[in-house]
């Protein structure tokens, strides 16, 4: 795919995938949600980690109201269903481990964008807006799905009404997302835990991204049968038998991955 609204790059093992209009502070439109399912799904076959990141001082506002005519003459469930839904499976179907790297304002679709990968790293001068209600709507994008898993039912309550910023630092404290960083250091922190993601055991990765994903519809017996199920696939791979020469030789592994 020729990108026109993001770039891709692949090296070493990790997919950057930086939104790429830092004019309209990233804002999502119909080519840009095409162009991140691609991006998703070229990198989960080319790539051992994918990061998606902003260009400019944002990370993605959300939906750009201007895109295809005006935000009344919008169809939102054709919108959702068609475009929207797609890009988030490949995320979350993605094989490999994902990472949001928000450098920036991560407001409405933008925020839930961020909160649909595996790991999310923030600049604490960043912040999280369920807009939302803001013009008579709910969160989209997957909101109602992620945030009472990962902020609890309260948290998740009073961001979807209210619609107030989260800082970076209480979205942390709250478990919404894994770390903010300071800005100074942020792009050298993501890439040296991008690596070491790209470097990692990535069918092992697969396998955790797995079972914990079906614990919320498991019950404790199935999820004990997944774990076994997945932990027996592992113990037979290639990795796992390096990682334990490597643990006993006491030096790091060196990880094939697939």
């Amino acid at each position: 795919m020729d990108y026109q609204t993001l770039t891709f790059d692949v090296t070493d093992g990790l997919a950057v995938i930086t939104l790429n209009r830092p004019d309209k502070m990233n804002a999502l439109t119909t080519q840009m949600r095409a162009e991140i399912e691609h991006a998703f799904t070229e990198g989960g076959k080319q790539a051992r980690c994918v990061v998606i990141t902003g260009a400019g001082r944002a990370f993605c506002s959300g939906q750009d109201l201007g895109d295809g005519g005006t935000a009344a003459a919008m169809d939102l469930e054709r919108t959702l269903r068609d475009e929207y839904a797609p890009m988030l499976r490949a995320i979350t179907n993605c094989p490999v481990p994902t990472i949001a790297a928000v450098n920036g304002a991560a407001a409405g679709a933008g925020a839930n964008l961020a909160l649909a990968t595996d790991v999310v790293f923030a600049t604490e001068s960043s912040y999280f807006l369920q807009a939302f209600t803001r013009i008579g709507l709910i969160p989209d994008a997957g909101g109602t799905y992620t945030l009472p898993r990962q902020m609890g039912m309260a948290k998740a309550m009073g961001a979807a009404l209210f619609a107030d910023k989260i800082s970076a630092r209480q979205a942390d404290d709250w478990g919404m997302i894994w770390e903010a960083v300071p800005d100074a250091s942020f792009d050298a922190h993501w890439r040296a835990k991008a690596a070491q993601l790209a470097n990692g055991p990535t069918a092992a990765y697969a396998a955790a991204k797995t079972a914990i994903r079906e614990s919320w519809d498991n019950s404790f017996e199935d999820q004990l049968s997944l774990e076994a199920r997945e932990q027996g696939k592992c113990g037979q791979s290639r990795d796992f038998k390096e990682g334990v020469i490597a643990f006993m030789q006491k030096r790091p592994a060196a990880f094939e991955g697939r």
